[in-house]
């Protein structure tokens, strides 16, 4: 792996570099960091964290992680959040961190279809938060030398620092939502090298398309408990890069709350996709509290294994009357 981060480290040296974003398979557990409409899309105030390990075989590190806290100011049909967003990748610690605030409008218009449009604007970090090690230092050390010696020049910066923004929109009534959002408006630069002019390293503009729909069966005499379905799923393109993801929530009178999730775009790239999402989680009163386990079905099948992530959020509830800025979207 630490050959691995050489040949990137190189890569950056000698052309254009061009980040992808971590991704959460809860993404609506996560909803600041799937778009800023989301501020406030809820009865009150919104405590919500996740953190995922990806790929928990690999010897490199991959993981990332997110706090957030957002409220509906229902007097002014307004959310507003604040979210801390890092990632870290490889042995050398490479990642970045996110400092976004976000703003969503609520309006009503037509019977029971709201829009809720939303901007972001963030702080950008991105550098190695750990050691990095060359490669003709490595061969140094193997031919009995002491001492770090390199000849390979280090990051001329420490950390690149930049601002990004976003925007969304979103479309929804009590049983239907469909929104989309656009991240890294900006292209915040990632430049740790003094690059030549025409040479950038930039987080391209990424776009993401998400929708759903939740069918209810009403209890009865013989079965007082309501029971939910709710379908949903998520397409994301950044530059050249797709993915599809497609999946089913089933609720019924307990807390308990599964889920089955299938990522990949099989029919587009002719592989087999990338995972099989399985989702367990608690939905009771203020709290949720989720785990899933992606596993991995692409060609990485053998050396990569799955990946873990657990959420959490609490709602600090309002008073009935004021119950307008909430979203039908499922909570993981």
């Amino acid at each position: 792996m630490r050959r691995l981060n050489i040949v990137i480290l190189w890569f950056l040296l000698g052309m254009a570099g061009f980040c992808q974003d971590p991704q959460f398979s809860q993404f609506y557990s996560n909803p600041l960091y799937l778009g800023p409409s989301f501020a406030g899309a809820v009865e009150g105030s919104r405590f919500a964290a996740a953190w995922r390990d990806q790929w928990i075989q690999a010897t490199a590190v991959f993981r990332a992680r997110s706090i957030s806290y957002d409220h509906y100011f229902s007097t002014f049909n307004s959310g507003l959040g604040v979210l801390l967003f890092q990632d870290v990748s490889g042995t050398s610690g490479m990642g970045s961190t996110n400092i976004s605030l976000n703003y969503s409008y609520n309006f009503k218009v037509y019977n029971v279809w709201y829009i809720r449009p939303g901007l972001s604007f963030s702080y950008v970090e991105h550098g190695f938060y750990g050691d990095l090690l060359f490669g003709d230092e490595i061969l140094h050390l193997m031919s009995g030398g002491s001492g770090n010696f390199s000849s390979a020049h280090p990051p001329a910066r420490g950390k690149a620092r930049d601002i990004d923004a976003g925007s969304s929109l979103l479309v929804y009534t009590k049983k239907f939502w469909m929104g989309t959002t656009v991240d890294h408006m900006l292209t915040p630069s990632i430049e740790l090298y003094e690059l030549e002019a025409d040479i950038q390293s930039i987080i391209p503009v990424k776009v993401s398309c998400y929708g759903g729909y939740e069918f209810r069966r009403r209890g009865k005499l013989l079965r007082p408990s309501d029971e939910t379905m709710t379908f949903a799923f998520m397409y994301k393109q950044q530059r050249s890069s797709g993915q599809l993801d497609i999946g089913v929530y089933w609720h019924h009178s307990s807390p308990l709350v599964l889920g089955l999730w299938y990522r990949g775009i099989p029919i587009v790239n002719s592989q087999r996709g990338d995972a099989v999402v399985m989702l367990v989680g608690i939905d009771y009163r203020q709290w949720t509290i989720g785990y899933s386990y992606d596993l991995t079905i692409s060609n990485l099948i053998g050396a990569v294994h799955g990946s873990h992530e657990i959420t959490a959020s609490f709602k600090f509830l309002l008073p009935k009357r004021n119950k307008r800025g909430a979203v039908p979207c499922p909570a993981f």
